[in-house]
């Protein structure tokens, strides 16, 4: 939706200033609700791994192919230390800041 409302304010540029600042407004806090989100989902599954030790029952089973046990610790790893979170991060407060600069030049100016 936030995408959508982003692209859509080129059309409405040329037909009103109301509908595309209101379409600006829906999109910048759909990226502000959905990196939120996304932050948060990366937060829980990275702190499952680690709650249920799941690097670690991985490695001692004999259920896994070394290959497969590889690819396990790098999706673990990466849940851990990626930088996913960083980008959620940074388009969050981006987008928050976005927010409030509209809201000061649209209407508090």
């Amino acid at each position: 939706m936030a995408t959508f409302a982003y692209r859509i304010i080129v059309v409405l540029n040329n037909y009103s200033k109301f509908w595309a600042q209101l379409s600006w407004y829906i999109g910048t806090v759909g990226f502000v609700i959905y990196f939120l989100h996304r932050y948060d989902i990366s937060e829980k599954r990275a702190k499952l791994v680690k709650e249920y030790q799941l690097a670690d029952k991985v490695a001692a089973s004999d259920d896994f192919s070394q290959e497969e046990k590889d690819v396990m610790r790098y999706i673990f790893t990466t849940l851990k230390t990626t930088k996913e979170k960083w980008n959620y991060i940074f388009i969050f407060v981006m987008s928050a800041v976005a927010f409030v600069i509209g809201i000061y030049l649209d209407f508090l100016r």
